[in-house]
């Protein structure tokens, strides 16, 4: 795999990166053993783990921790705070356009505390990359920033990042202290990230870390109906026409996939990476078998012709159905 430095990094990492929020339930049930074999495997093979303290409310950290076993030299390891999951923490309501709410404390008081029991659960003494996931609707992102910035001086953080910002909230926040990569859902179902947000992570020279790189399953070309208790259902994407109109509308996708001789997967994947070398990817699999095929996108080289007809059949906007993060 190639090995590039993230944005205003000093350490090399590939670009296509493993999700960890997929061991949690999410797209179906899966044993811890397995859960963690999946995250050595992925540490094996250097990619960037992405977690979140409120995944399974502490747990995905915690089958991390269990993955390294000792061998924390070998992994770079991105999690994230923010999500209030324990009911006895205060937090501001956000909407997410997925029929849910999320509570969000930014505050330097709940950081300093999530922070540290992230580290805990994660038995570690720092954090490669440490994100905000969301900015605190009631606090100026400066606020959030300026704490993170005092624990990079006494790292416990490597390098600070934010998630499901804007691009003013970019720029505020990188006056204070550089910023490493903004977190954002990017994707050929979900490109609206081209508009404002990733012209102005390469006028600083931030990574953009696109997280649902495959549109939640969408773009793996294999999605037909939801199980009943499949989150899923909350995406507008995937509810009622939305989803039957984005089949119809992405099927040509999978045809080019076929003709090159790859999976509908590699191609969305590969498409993503090819949009710059600023862009990373973390796509989630529970299967071993699909972390090593999500990971040889990398090493596909689409042509000028194959990536202009793919902008030209999926521009921005082409899905049905908006999400408000």
């Amino acid at each position: 795999m190639t090995r590039l430095n993230l944005k205003n990094t000093s350490t090399p990492i590939n670009r296509l990166g493993y999700g960890a929020m997929v061991l949690e339930g999410y797209y179906g049930a899966i044993s811890d053993d397995d859960s963690v074999n999946a995250l050595k495997y992925a540490i094996e093979n250097n990619l960037m783990i992405d977690s979140a303290d409120a995944y399974g409310a502490g747990r995905n950290e915690s089958l991390i921790a269990k993955a390294i076993n000792g061998q924390r030299d070998k992994a770079f390891i991105a999690s994230k705070f923010g999500i209030v999951f324990d009911e006895t923490e205060q937090g501001n309501a956000i909407e997410t356009g997925w029929g849910f709410g999320l509570n969000i404390n930014a505050t330097p008081n709940y950081f300093a505390k999530a922070l540290r029991a992230s580290l805990t659960r994660l038995n570690t003494d720092y954090i490669d990359l440490y994100y905000a996931h969301y900015p605190d609707p009631n606090l100026d992102i400066e606020e959030t920033v300026e704490a993170m910035a005092r624990e990079v001086k006494e790292g416990n953080i490597r390098y600070l990042g934010l998630s499901n910002v804007t691009a003013d909230q970019v720029r505020r926040a990188h006056a204070v202290h550089p910023i490493a990569a903004v977190q954002y859902e990017y994707s050929l179902w979900r490109r609206e990230a081209e508009i404002d947000l990733l012209p102005t992570l390469r006028e600083l020279g931030i990574a953009l870390v696109a997280w649902s790189p495959l549109g939640s399953g969408f773009l793996t070309g294999k999605v037909n109906d939801l199980a009943e208790n499949d989150f899923r259902n909350n995406n507008p994407k995937f509810v009622g026409e939305n989803l039957k109109n984005n089949q119809d509308r992405f099927a040509p996708l999978s045809k080019i996939a076929q003709d090159l001789g790859i999976t509908t997967a590699q191609l969305a994947l590969s498409w993503l990476l090819h949009q710059g070398e600023d862009i990373y990817a973390i796509p989630g699999s529970r299967k071993i078998s699909r972390i090593k095929e999500n990971a040889a996108s990398e090493s596909i080289d689409l042509s000028p012709e194959i990536l202009n007809k793919i902008n030209q059949l999926f521009p921005i906007g082409a899905a049905d159905g908006d999400t408000l993060v």
